[in-house]
């Protein structure tokens, strides 16, 4: 079976191999002390006057966000570009609401979409990720975009009343999306490093999973805490911290994904797996625990693939991957969130 070594992310191996993407925003919530868009180092915005700050934590975050749907549209590098100065240009990579006379007629958001010329409704235009998706569908329509000069490409799609604003971005654009992208890489090969030498997900593994998985992984050696939040694993605050379940959860909301709090919850989320032989990388599997029964278990880890489970353990430990060979005895449920296609 063909496979891909998960983690080694960059853009050219994306391109070349077709390795399912990580998701940007996802991979950079894991705070300073791990891979997270804290990390990422701080641009000043040379379109701006001088002293006008750095892109904050939200901007790189919707910067991320642009990026990462550019990747799952199949939008090449220079259409990320393209989209990341226009929404510099548009609202200072901020996802503005409509605010009346402030705003271009009834423009809203990170791109100054206009519901009333069918871009969506206000609603799904207060989604980063929607207004993303948008600004791509119409980029990818216009015949010789990726030969463009960047302001034609998005003078393109916008139809701005000041169609030059787009030009004095294009040094910005580019040096934030090789930020993003790098910072991106170099979590990738973090993360490698924790995995046994030669870990590899499936071809067909989703992207979901993958990006699940990912950000998982991403949390190893963190303090196990009961009830934490898993929000800021790295944060050093216990309430932030993971618990078995809440790792689980965290995981999949990284990857767009809602799953149940509490393993009592967890056990009945998406669909069950016949038995252990079938288990696919990101499905969870439940055991009793030091507190539940094989009807009511009361621990969950995520298969990672290769006889592998990532869990957070108990407190006094750290999440940490152990042998699916020490669960195996154990097992009460075996659930998967995301279907292979």
């Amino acid at each position: 079976m063909t496979k891909v070594i998960i983690g080694v992310v960059t853009v050219v191996i994306v391109a070349c191999f077709g390795l399912p993407m990580l998701l940007l925003s996802a991979v950079m919530g894991g705070g300073p002390n791990g891979c997270g868009i804290a990390a990422a180092p701080a641009v000043r915005p040379s379109g701006q006057p001088p002293g006008a700050g750095t892109w904050d934590t939200q901007q790189l975050e919707i910067a991320a966000t642009i990026i990462d749907v550019g990747v799952a549209k199949g939008v090449s590098r220079w259409g990320w570009v393209v989209a990341v100065a226009t929404a510099m240009q548009e609202s200072g990579l901020l996802n503005r609401p409509h605010l009346g006379d402030r705003n271009d007629h009834d423009s809203i958001g990170v791109f100054q979409q206009r519901p009333s010329q069918g871009w969506g409704t206000l609603a799904q235009l207060s989604e980063p990720t929607y207004q993303a998706g948008k600004f791509f569908d119409k980029l990818l329509t216009i015949p010789g975009w990726e030969s463009m000069p960047l302001t034609q490409a998005a003078q393109a799609v916008q139809v701005s009343a000041f169609p030059d604003g787009y030009t004095k971005w294009t040094d910005d654009a580019l040096h934030l999306v090789e930020q993003l992208t790098s910072t991106l890489a170099d979590c990738a090969t973090d993360a490698l490093a924790a995995l046994p030498q030669g870990f590899a997900l499936p071809a067909n593994t989703p992207p979901a999973v993958t990006t699940a998985i990912f950000w998982a992984v991403n949390q190893l050696g963190t303090p196990y805490h009961f009830g934490g939040s898993c929000a800021d694993p790295h944060s050093g605050v216990p309430d932030k911290q993971c618990d078995c379940s809440s790792l689980m959860q965290s995981a999949y909301r990284a990857a767009g994904i809602s799953i149940p709090r509490v393993t009592t919850e967890q056990v009945k989320a998406g669909k069950p797996v016949a038995d252990p032989a079938l288990l696919l990388p990101g499905d969870l599997i439940l055991i009793p625990g030091s507190e539940g029964t094989v009807a009511n278990p009361r621990h969950v880890g995520m298969y990672l693939g290769d006889g592998l489970i990532i869990h957070a353990p108990k407190t006094g430990d750290v999440v940490k991957i152990t042998r699916l060979s020490s669960w195996i005895n154990q097992v009460a449920a075996l659930r998967r969130i995301v279907e292979a296609d």
